[in-house]
């Protein structure tokens, strides 16, 4: 995969894909939704466990980040909505996959929504909704590169601003 494509959606894409999560609800959306407000990668979402989420004092655990080491995050108001809204089943899990497991495969429904949101077929969803999270806090200017480098939990600098280029910056 090329990881070294930096991906994004104009204003309106993004309008247009939160519309059509909204109208499909479920794991699917809940789960690209927790990919854009978080920024946690496909694998961190997949993985995440009810007792990973503190919902009292606001954070979000991520074990065995790509980075390696455990990471916690601070869960904003979008991403507690989406996990106070989930349905708690018997697994340990999140977005339990089949038989309350681990969940491993979501692209064949993360496209067809894509599709009816109109998104680009090249925009890797999940992948690309961790940039278009990591872009958002960068251009708003609230966010240094180093508290946003803990954020996405990358291992250097110039992974998070290969991801961070602004929307005004782009083509």
């Amino acid at each position: 995969m090329d990881n070294l494509k930096t991906e994004d959606l104009s204003p309106e894409q993004l309008v247009r894909l939160l519309e059509v999560l909204d109208q499909h609800p479920g794991d699917i959306s809940d789960i690209m939704k927790m990919a854009l407000f978080t920024g946690m990668r496909r694998g961190e979402i997949f993985r995440l466990m009810w007792d990973d989420v503190d919902f009292e004092r606001g954070f979000i655990t991520i074990r065995n980040p790509k980075g390696g080491r455990t990471q916690v995050i601070p869960m904003n108001d979008a991403a507690r909505e989406v996990l106070e809204k989930r349905p708690r089943r018997d697994s340990p899990y999140v977005f339990p996959g089949r038989d309350g497991e681990r969940r491993s495969d979501v692209n064949h429904q993360v496209r067809r929504l894509c599709d009816k949101a109109g998104i680009p077929r090249d925009f890797r969803p999940l992948h690309g909704l961790r940039h278009v999270y990591a872009s958002m806090l960068a251009s708003s200017g609230k966010v240094d590169m180093y508290p946003l480098q803990r954020l996405l939990t990358h291992k250097s600098p110039q992974m998070t601003q290969r991801d961070t280029l602004t929307f005004e910056t782009r083509p």
